[in-house]
């Protein structure tokens, strides 16, 4: 039986009860506005008690509303796109103001930092813009390597968009309102079919380098907490010696937490270039626990201890007390790194007045001390591969040819979904021993497919998800290699050295 639109809203502020968005005090206000937004004068009497909703609960609530919604006109269509520009307006009604949720931030955060991302964190995903019931669909593992255990995500949190809001979204006036994703004046935006509704999102802002910056958490979660930190201007983005004093701030303010930047080339880059923004979080990549396997010292910064670690991509591992020297050295590095050429390497500064290269710098604390490693990086392209030569070479799109940016550089391959229902199809061809270059969908994993299955005695329903895993972490394993611009060989190790000396 389906159930009435009140009781619909009851469940909702039940929800909002349970999860402490809302005070019993707030319980007729929220549903008045709830039933204004439905455009209904008063309840019915199809129900009149709270429930035990929660978190569990909350998708099925939401679907329910939204096919009300779509039955009394209130969306043009039922699709993905509409449906989530209501839904967030749906549970605004139950959002706090900005000022609320920083003091109540601040105050949490007078107790202890963790408490106040506890409580951040808790509240993005209970006012659903982080939707929980769409993070958990993501398929995720891990792979074993001679580097640690690299985290692999094949991410379907991103609702695929319909053709029909497509073609709209066409039609409709552009806007620079907001001018981008990561702009503060998404917070409380209402949305529109070609931009996502923030009606329901709360940011906080911190102080950076003496800057206004904000702190959110992104909507699809990569991994714990993974919160996003961003410019309180729409800047491009820059790695440059402020750069590393706002990692730093970043990091002692939130100590629990790692924070790192893209860099700021294309190629080498985050898929947004324009907006100045850090990526962080509650998480220990296998980039943060991988050892250094070879010491150095830099002459006047005797207190830093230094060294490359044992990754498949070029990192320098600054580890000390004393974060005016670490960002002094970081500079140093930078600058030398930018001026550097080694043609045997094929690493060119510039070509054609064109800079190549820039460093992906991460910050954390490790053993009480802080850390900052720097991913040596290069975007310069050739005929041969002509989307970087320090990027995923073609023999390796198959499974991943987007850009390898800082979620990828510290170790969690971040896939496109595509490789779900691809992997569904491998599957069921390997096991039946149908011909995979015959099958379109699949036919560009048939060299791949071909090469690792010799390597197996037994391929049976029991094993195949673990071998298909396993050698889709290899594939991500030699994407970081690809995008190493000093290899993993003797002579790679030697060049590597050559740079180090000239610091």
């Amino acid at each position: 039986m389906k159930a009435s639109l009140y009781s619909l809203i009851l469940r909702l502020v039940s929800y909002g009860l349970n999860t402490g968005l809302i005070e019993k005090e707030d319980t007729i206000y929220t549903i008045n506005q709830l039933l204004d937004l439905y455009k209904t004068d008063e309840p019915d009497d199809s129900s009149a008690e709270l429930t035990d909703d929660s978190e569990s609960n909350l998708e099925e609530i939401l679907s329910g509303l939204l096919d009300y919604a779509y039955e009394r006109k209130l969306i043009p269509e039922n699709t993905v796109t509409y449906r989530d520009l209501f839904d967030v307006r749906i549970m605004s009604t139950m959002v706090k103001r900005p000022s609320e949720v920083i003091k109540e931030f601040w105050s949490n955060y007078n107790v202890s930092p963790v408490k106040a991302t506890d409580y951040y964190y808790k509240f993005s995903r209970d006012t659903d813009y982080i939707r929980r019931y769409r993070v958990k669909k993501d398929l995720k593992w891990k792979t074993s390597t001679e580097y640690g255990d690299i985290d692999i995500t094949i991410n379907l949190s991103k609702p695929e968009k319909d053709p029909k809001a497509i073609a709209q979204a066409k039609l409709q006036k552009q806007s620079s309102y907001p001018k981008c994703l990561l702009c503060k004046e998404n917070e409380g935006y209402a949305g529109r079919i070609n931009h996502p509704a923030r009606s329901n999102h709360r940011i906080i802002p911190i102080t950076l380098d003496n800057s206004q910056w904000y702190m959110q958490y992104s909507p699809y979660v990569y991994y714990n907490e993974h919160c996003i930190v961003f410019n309180g201007e729409h800047t491009p983005m820059v790695i440059d010696s402020s750069t590393f004093r706002k990692l730093f701030d970043f990091i002692k303010m939130f100590p629990h937490y790692i924070i790192g930047s893209n860099a700021d080339l294309p190629i080498v880059g985050g898929s947004i270039l324009t907006h100045e923004h850090f990526q962080g979080g509650r998480y220990n990549f296998a980039l943060n626990k991988a050892d250094v396997e070879e010491k150095f010292s830099v002459s006047g910064y005797e207190n830093v201890e230094c060294g490359i670690v044992k990754w498949p991509m070029s990192v320098i591992r600054l580890t000390g007390e004393d974060t005016d020297s670490l960002i002094k050295l970081s500079e140093h590095i930078l600058e030398k790194w930018r001026n550097y050429t080694d043609e045997d390497s094929f690493i060119f500064a510039e070509t054609d007045g064109e800079r190549h290269s820039t460093i992906t710098p991460i910050v954390f604390t490790k053993n009480g001390k802080y850390v900052i490693d720097l991913v040596l990086r290069n975007n310069i392209t050739t005929e041969e591969h002509p989307l970087g030569v320090f990027h995923p070479h073609k023999n390796l799109h198959h499974i991943k040819k987007e850009n390898i940016g800082l979620i990828e550089v510290m170790g969690l391959a971040v896939l496109p979904s595509r490789l779900k229902n691809e992997m569904a199809m491998l599957k069921d061809a390997i096991l039946t021993g149908k011909d995979i270059s015959g099958i379109e969908e699949i036919s560009k994993h048939t060299e791949w497919v071909n090469e690792f299955t010799q390597k197996y005695s037994s391929i049976n329903e029991e094993n195949i998800d673990e071998i298909l895993h396993k050698e889709i972490g290899e594939v991500f394993l030699n994407v970081l290699k690809d995008a190493g611009v000093f290899k993993r060989n003797e002579s790679g190790k030697k060049a590597f050295k050559k740079f180090i000396e000239t610091l």
